[in-house]
């Protein structure tokens, strides 16, 4: 089923984010941990595209184990990365005969140890290339990246509402966004990409804070900023992971519900894997809706 067509029922929907682990056992316990998340019916589970290695070729076999053996609507993830046209093409034709529906094109990260991104030859180099190049080639329903708060390598805030513009004329069904921590920053984005014609539904991303030098690193790598109070909250017992977890979850769950009251069409959860968290703060929003 497309994911535009699930947010088309007008109810809430949440969607849980995973990551190809390397080893085969990782790769079983990951499944079992989302087989575990069904019974909290997701609208959808989507599985990221590493930037090089083993992991890519997992992110097929993943969606497609949860499609087709747990039953859960899945989206892959889709790069620019290191593949040229032809490349992209094969890689989608697998993807539409194992059924699946719905991909999140990007233009990807550099791969480990690079600064930059750096054109594949033969490839995109932005990631409404590589939409469009899908709509035309193929059927699939299309999600692309937002970022509220600016994308960490574009330091032109109005030139990266542009890019984003282009994803959705390219043909992008919907936008899901980078993590963010103050709601703010997506109400804002909202009233702008609304005056730029833009309004394909956009899935508020929520990163439940679960270790917070973990956290400082990845918003130092996304560009995202952690408010002081939180930061002032999660520095009080950083040494606790019990402690850190239960102020992450309430947090998150405080700006969820915040999100959903004010019309977001529903919470996309990065999850790095472990459910615990992205469990508690689901079952007390659906318990509460």
């Amino acid at each position: 089923m497309k994911i535009r067509d699930i947010l088309g029922r007008g109810e809430p929907t949440f969607s849980f984010e995973f990551f190809p682990p390397k080893s085969e056992e990782g790769f079983e316990q990951l499944f079992n941990t989302i087989e575990n998340l069904k019974e909290l019916k997701p609208g959808y589970v989507s599985v990221t595209y590493g930037a090089g290695g083993t992991t890519r070729s997992r992110t097929l076999e993943l969606v497609r184990r949860i499609k087709d053996g747990i039953g859960l609507e899945a989206m892959a993830h889709l790069t620019c990365v290191g593949h040229d046209k032809e490349e992209i093409r094969d890689i989608l034709s697998r993807m539409e005969e194992a059924g699946i529906d719905n991909v999140l094109a990007l233009r990807g990260d550099p791969p480990q140890g690079e600064t930059h991104f750096i054109k594949t030859a033969g490839g995109f180099e932005y990631a409404d290339q590589l939409v469009a190049f899908i709509r035309r080639n193929f059927s699939f329903c299309l999600g692309v990246a937002g970022y509220p708060e600016g994308h960490v390598e574009c330091l032109d805030k109005t030139q990266d509402l542009i890019n984003l513009k282009r994803k959705v004329d390219a043909g992008a069904d919907f936008i899901v966004t980078q993590l963010f921590f103050d709601n703010r920053f997506y109400y804002e984005f909202m009233d702008k990409i609304h005056a730029m014609g833009i309004h394909v539904p956009v899935i508020p991303g929520i990163m439940p804070i679960i270790n917070v030098k973990q956290i400082k690193r990845f918003t130092k790598m996304c560009g995202a900023t952690i408010p002081r109070a939180l930061n002032n909250a999660l520095e009080e017992v950083q040494d606790d992971s019990e402690a850190v977890g239960r102020v992450g979850i309430e947090y998150a769950l405080g700006q969820c519900r915040d999100l959903l009251w004010q019309g977001a069409p529903g919470v996309h959860f990065y999850t790095l894997n472990r459910s615990p968290a992205t469990r508690a703060i689901v079952e007390q929003l659906t318990c509460t809706e």
